[in-house]
Order: C-alpha cells, then structure tokens, then sequence
C-alpha cells in the first residue's frame, strides 16, 4: 500500500476503464466499499483472523480481498448480507487460483454475518490506526484526544462547499446546513455535479477546515497573492473571489490543469506557473499563502489510506520541502506584507515546529497571531500563540454524518 494514493489509483486509465462499465451509483459504491475497507482495515483483518483456524491462504492474495470487501459490506455499509456474500465468491471464482476458495469464503462471510455483534467488542482504537501513529498523536495531544481523532477517522466525512455567496439559500437548496464558518455542509453521496449549482459555478467542494487559512489574510480587495502549492485550486479560488490578483504556482502540470478547469467552470481569474513552488523567484507580494506538501494525516477522514501507506520518515523529508517553501514565501512576500503557512498535518514537526524555526533563526519574519473573535467560528481553534489548529473530532454534531473537520495547522505571519 506504499504506492500511489487512493484517489490517484482509482482514477488511473485502467481503474477507470473498469469503472466506466458501472452505472454512476454502482461506481460510487466502489469508492465507498475500499474507502471503509481501509478505515476499518485492522477491524476487519482482526475479525477475520479470529476465525480462520490455519490462518489465510499464502498462494491466493485474491481471498483477503474478497473477505475484507465482503465484511466491509456486512458490517458497515447498507449492503444486504445476501449480496455482499455473493459478491466476494464471485470475485475469489473469476481467478482460478483462487476459486477452490469460494466455499471458505461463503461460509465465513456468512459466519461472521451472524455474529456481527462481535465487531462491538473489538474497542480498541490501534485496530485501525498504526501504532506508530496513535503513539505520536497520544505524545502530541494526550491519550483522550488522541483517542477522539483516531475514533472519528473511522468515521465517513460529509460533504463539504464553499460557496460564493448566501449560503443559507445553498444549503436549504441542497438539504444541508451552514457551519459556524460558513461552509455548506451535506451528507449527499451521489455524484457532485449533478448537484444544484455546480454547472453554474456557484461553489466548489472544499472541506471546511481547509476553507480557513485563506480566510486569515482578511481584506484583499486589490492586493497580489502567491499561492504557492496552489493545485487543485479550492484556496486559489477563494483568493480570486476575494478581490486579489492572484499568482497560482505548482509543479504538477496534470494538477493546474486540473486547476484551471475549476477555475473556469467557476468564472474566476489566475495566473497559473507550473514551476517548483520552493524556487519560483517573482513578486514582490502582498501577500503569499504556502499550502505545503505533508503526511496529511489531518485528512484521514477523507483519505483513509494515509495511515497505510506514510512512515515516520516521511515526517521528516516532507519537514525539509516545507522549511524550503516557507524561506521561498518570506523572500517573495513584501516587507510588511502577511505570510500563512499552513499544512493538513496533525504532526508538529510539518506545522509549529517549521514556523517556531523560522521565527527563532531570524527568517525575516514575525507572529501575527490571531486575536479571539477576529474571525466568526475561529475562536475554538486559536492556540496560545495564535496560530490554528483544528483536530478531527472538533465539530460533533447530533448527526454524526454532520460532523467533524479535517485537522489542520495555520500561521499567519508578518514579514519584516
């Protein structure tokens, strides 16, 4: 699982052409069945090893496939048993390895339909979460709240627009509700854009923490931004619609292109560079916004592969790239000009710990700390210092498909 991310894998041409076979609702399911695979994936594998005296076949990968789908289904997701079942031994009988396997894997899946009760039982969180992990954010946060972001990882996020104007009429039209911050909030499944107002372009999906840190720099009518990191464009678009000029940079060429789509479907304007973000030279900025490259281990709600595929080294050479950007942002930014650093991570060493650096080893730079009731919905997540931190399980709603954020780090800082 150390290859390519979820969302890459499933849109690759092949994944695609097998894809396109299916009716829309059918591909949705896809996505969601794999998705709550690995949100679950210790639950899962527990459950199943539980009950299999001589453990699974070493020959016939093809077998734990099918009984994690199979149990996904079962447990999880609004699937008869009847048709989960019999979608896992179709799969294990279209291989011929594996199809000596189809009687094991009907009679488990089957067995562990009746004792559904038993994933009740399985409370620990380190079932699906790393232990690694768990231990870094148990040592970050402490036990309960690293307890609160493991369990609300396990759960499906809803979906989350940031639109351009009343969102009151967008979300009594489209069956949600307005966060505290303004974001409209659904927990519609079904295909974005066959949504109301999505051809119009009257608002782009963008959960609501990520909806924050363009929303630190305050008033830019008239004032040029960089967005360095800019692709797939959900902050870039916010700069736009927030009145400045806007200076879009990304090495992904596929990504800005990607970018540039959103931006006309939604009408607004940017220059776009394809170019390494950490040594594009231009400005000088009023301001500049570094979304920088992470672990993103803020957004396992979203990408539940993360914990799978990332490594603890992976903290450490993605912390390199983002003390490269930030030292890249404050030579960009004008003097007196506002830099906002910001990452999806939930470890320090990609957030504070990069800005506290900075600021101690003289980059030019200074706090501009947030101040309470700057921001309306902000307070909650102002730190002693005055960056943001949002955390996973922050948000409960009633409705448990209504809450929670993604995690998130931001500075907001001052160039001298």
């Amino acid at each position: 699982m150390r290859g390519r991310p979820l969302d890459e894998q499933l849109d690759a041409p092949q994944a695609r052409r097998g894809l396109a076979t299916l009716a829309e609702r059918d591909r949705a399911l896809v996505r969601r069945i794999v998705a709550t695979v690995l949100r679950r994936l210790g639950t899962l594998r527990r459950l199943i090893g539980d009950r299999l005296s001589r453990g699974l076949p070493a020959e016939a990968p093809r077998v734990e496939t099918a009984l994690l789908i199979g149990a996904a289904q079962i447990l999880f997701l609004d699937v008869p048993d009847h048709a989960a079942v019999d979608l896992s031994v179709r799969l294990v009988q279209a291989d011929r390895r594996d199809a000596r396997y189809t009687g094991l894997v009907n009679a488990l899946l089957r067995r562990i339909a009746r004792e559904r009760y038993a994933v009740a039982a399985l409370e620990p969180l380190d079932l699906d979460t790393p232990e690694w992990l768990l231990a870094r954010w148990t040592q970050t946060y402490g036990t309960e709240t690293a307890h609160a972001i493991a369990l609300a990882n396990r759960a499906e996020p809803p979906l989350d627009l940031t639109v351009k104007a009343d969102p009151e009429h967008w979300a009594a039209t489209l069956g949600g509700i307005v966060t505290a911050t303004g974001t409209v909030r659904l927990t519609a499944s079904g295909p974005v854009a066959e949504l109301a107002g999505y051809g119009e372009g009257t608002w782009w999906v963008q959960d609501a923490a990520a909806a924050l840190p363009a929303r630190l720099f305050g008033d830019l009518s008239g004032r040029t931004v960089a967005d360095l990191c800019a692709a797939p464009g959900g902050k870039t678009a916010q700069l736009a619609l927030a009145g400045a000029t806007v200076t879009a940079i990304d090495r992904a060429e596929s990504r800005m292109a990607r970018l540039a789509e959103n931006l006309g479907r939604l009408g607004l304007n940017a220059t776009l560079v394809v170019a390494a973000a950490e040594e594009w030279q231009g400005g000088p900025f009023d301001a500049v916004l570094v979304d920088a490259p992470c672990t993103a281990t803020g957004t396992i709600r979203r990408h539940p592969d993360i914990p799978w595929r990332k490594v603890p080294a992976d903290i450490v050479a993605l912390a390199a790239l983002q003390r490269r950007l930030l030292d890249n942002a404050v030579a960009l930014a004008r003097p007196g000009g506002t830099i906002v650093f910001c990452t999806c991570s939930l470890e320090p060493e990609e957030g504070e710990d990069i800005v506290n650096a900075a600021i101690a080893e003289g980059k030019r730079i200074e706090r501009h700390p947030l101040a309470v009731g700057e921001f309306p919905g902000l307070d909650g997540f102002v730190t002693a210092k005055g960056d943001l931190r949002t955390l996973p399980y922050q948000w409960p709603h009633p409705d448990s498909r209504l809450g929670g954020l993604d995690g998130f780090y931001a500075a907001r800082l001052k160039r001298l």
